[in-house]
């Protein structure tokens, strides 16, 4: 889950009050928690803020890149067309499955035993 707050700025990235270097060491997340602001041209225009928390690092960036585009559709509804096309507007269905009973886990199964 991600919260984001776009302020007019510079364009500097800070998630949960660390660098985006920081936070994200590798290029690829970097990458795509930039992807919505590099597409709409705007990546010099804000100052951006970042409350992320659960999952891994690029669950975190899909979810950083998710609130920026939808950020930026509040903020200027001219932008909706190209982020829906590239599909930074859409959320990843998948979610946890649940575990079920008498089973060890959601797939997992207890050792057959014969006898």
């Amino acid at each position: 889950m991600a919260r984001v707050f776009l302020r007019p700025g510079r364009g500097e990235i800070r998630v949960n009050s660390r660098t985006l270097e920081d936070y994200f060491p590798s290029e690829a997340t970097r990458v795509t928690v930039k992807q919505a602001l590099l597409a709409t041209e705007t990546a010099d225009k804000f100052d951006v803020l970042v409350l992320a928390n659960g999952g891994g690092l690029t669950g975190q960036a899909d979810a950083v890149r998710l609130g920026l585009a939808r950020a930026l559709v509040e903020f200027n509804a001219e932008l909706r067309p190209r982020l829906k096309k590239l599909g930074y507007l859409t959320r990843d269905p998948r979610t946890r499955e649940r575990k079920k009973y008498g089973q060890k886990g959601a797939r997992k199964r207890f050792q057959f035993s014969k006898r």
